[in-house]
């Protein structure tokens, strides 16, 4: 099958487009407002996109608290979502109003951070403490805002948990991190395999 995306015409009854880009892992992005109170919200549009220095972005759909309270204070945390912390991630994605910690509504600690402001889930195998880099409000073809803003954040410290390591690496398995898919659809990583590209040792 074959669809213009602008026309939506596949037929189908759901939009395949985020079942194909997947799996995408989930930015679980702790952040302070102006006033202080703290926010926790998870994203599945989130990824590295650089490591000298370490960058990472998440986008959001809609001007949301995490982006705002991004803008006014510089900085923000990504706790990693893994199975065992699947439903209070879930839990946290609910509509709650301004003000109203995510943290405490999911039934989670906020952690303080080391060198940022922001907080980051308590007993998370791993946190990613980020600095704000930028903020891009992307266009459309058509020359329209498209409705998402795209929030760049440079990591300035990473703590990772004992037991996550093994063998002297990030254990992705032990800790079964999780991954958004389509529809309402997660993936956990319990198995990996690995490839030598050609040219390396």
């Amino acid at each position: 099958m074959f669809f213009e995306t602008a026309k939506n015409n596949h037929g189908l009854p759901h939009n395949p487009f985020k079942a194909i880009v997947a799996p995408r892992p989930i930015g679980w992005i702790g952040s302070l407002d102006a006033e202080g109170r703290p926010n926790l919200a998870p994203y599945s549009f989130f990824n590295a996109v650089c490591d000298t220095p370490p960058i990472v972005l998440f986008s959001s759909t809609a001007w949301k608290d995490s982006v705002a309270n991004i803008e006014a204070t510089g900085d923000f945390t990504c706790s990693l979502a893994t199975y065992d912390m699947k439903d209070a991630m879930n839990r946290s994605s609910g509509a709650f109003a301004h003000g109203v910690s995510e943290f405490e509504e999911a039934g989670l600690a906020a952690a303080p951070s080391r060198l940022v402001k922001a907080p980051h889930v308590a007993g998370a195998k791993a946190v990613l403490e980020c600095r704000h880099l930028q903020t891009i409000h992307p266009s459309t073809l058509e020359g329209g805002e498209a409705e998402c803003w795209i929030v760049i954040g440079q990591v300035v410290g990473i703590h990772i948990a004992d037991e996550a390591i093994v063998d002297g690496r990030f254990d992705i398995t032990r800790v079964r991190t999780i991954a958004r898919l389509g529809y309402k659809d997660y993936a956990s990583v319990d198995s990996v395999f690995q490839m030598t590209r050609p040219g390396e040792r």
